[in-house]
């Protein structure tokens, strides 16, 4: 194969950043089978064909049975709000199409077991956008981690914090209502935080949470674009049905302690991404904000130099970096969506399934499903019994 054809279904904040990341992998990535941008499907005719033009596809159209019943269309990408996902996916798997689709995979557990059922009846490739695994400062992580040079894990503690809907007179937008959405920073944030320690430390064997919703109405939106939105503050209300921040404990399958914060109310946060693993020999430090750097720590180094030490993971030795530019010349957020599509092509040109898939999108959901469970019983629950 020397190229692949996309049918997109959105075109907003994540249309956008998987455009660019279909548009830039051939210039960096020239050996690679070529995504060829062929239909952006979007519901406002208007939007969808703006979109289409400034990102570079080459049809638009508003209704996603079009591309999957096109004999042209090899991949259909989704990124459109969470409550679409199940449909969508589970039809384009039974017309043949391979899927990429951004998280959560799902709205419930009972739907993703659903949809990863289908992909494995027909045999299609499917993937999960946790594009923050891609991320060349968090798989130098999880090297360190593979080789032992960490020792035994004891503790993983990670935190997405945000900001971005602190004012009472933010609107009613999507991801604020659970038909839609799912769940709210729990599913949002907390689905990368979930992904990351099953990447890095392994599977999550129990968990206890808390979570709140600060505010309870919100302004009903005259317009939403990607993560920002416009009303009236006098405009009717609507019920806020998601979590605005959700906390829980957790113990890995293999002994190491977890806690996990996910909130949209931490003012100062814009979209502070972080995490810290403590193990017997050394520990890692990572922040999104400085998302080319991890913080290392080793044990045996001699007491009067030891630290932690900033590791700039732009050189050669480091995950994709001798695609981009010249050591110490970083990256962008940007990036991780170009690694993360890079990710599906190589697994069509090798003949195998692309990491994440549709197996790791459910044991996140089973992770986050179990946590509400908890939080409903006020005890711990046993990721197992879901």
């Amino acid at each position: 194969m020397k190229s692949i054809n996309i049918g997109m279904v959105g075109y907003k904040f994540m249309g956008k950043a998987h455009s660019h990341a279909y548009r830039d992998l051939p210039m960096f990535f020239p050996k690679h089978i070529r995504p060829e941008m062929k239909v952006i499907c979007g519901r406002n005719p208007q939007g969808v064909s703006e979109a289409a033009t400034q990102f570079g596809w080459q049809e638009y159209t508003t209704d996603w049975n079009d591309l999957i019943s096109r004999d042209d269309i090899d991949v259909i990408d989704i990124n459109a709000p969470s409550d679409a996902h199940k449909e969508i996916a589970i039809a384009a798997a039974r017309a043949g199409k391979h899927v990429f689709c951004e998280k959560p995979l799902a709205l419930t557990l009972e739907d993703a077991r659903e949809m990863l059922a289908v992909v494995k009846e027909t045999g299609v490739k499917h993937m999960v956008n946790f594009n923050y695994r891609f991320t060349p400062a968090v798989m130098l992580a999880k090297k360190l981690i593979d080789e032992g040079r960490l020792g035994k894990i004891h503790h993983f503690r990670a935190w997405f914090l945000q900001d971005w809907i602190t004012d009472p007179n933010f609107p009613l937008v999507w991801r604020l209502q659970k038909e839609i959405a799912g769940s709210g920073a729990h599913g949002d944030l907390g689905a990368h935080l979930i992904d990351m320690a099953h990447y890095l430390i392994g599977d999550i064997s129990e968990v206890i949470g808390m979570n709140e919703t600060f505010i309870k109405e919100r302004p009903l939106p005259t317009e939403m674009t990607g993560l920002s939105a416009s009303g009236d503050e006098n405009s009717p209300k609507g019920e806020v049905t998601v979590d605005d921040a959700t906390l829980f404990m957790a113990r890995f399958a293999n002994g190491a302690l977890g806690s996990f914060e996910a909130t949209r109310f931490a003012t100062g946060h814009r979209s502070t991404n972080s995490f810290e693993i403590n193990g017997s020999k050394g520990s890692v430090i990572f922040d999104f904000e400085r998302l080319n750097e991890l913080q290392v720590y080793f044990e045996n180094d001699e007491e009067d130099v030891q630290g932690f030490r900033r590791v700039l993971a732009t050189d050669e030795a480091h995950a994709y970096s001798d695609v981009w530019w010249p050591a110490g010349h970083t990256i962008g957020y940007e990036h991780t969506f170009i690694h993360a599509v890079t990710e599906l092509l190589e697994a069509f040109a090798e003949n195998r399934q692309p990491v994440p898939n549709f197996e790791d999108g459910v044991k996140c959901q089973q992770v986050l499903d179990a946590v509400d469970l908890s939080i409903e019983k006020r005890q711990w629950v046993q990721v197992s019994d879901l």
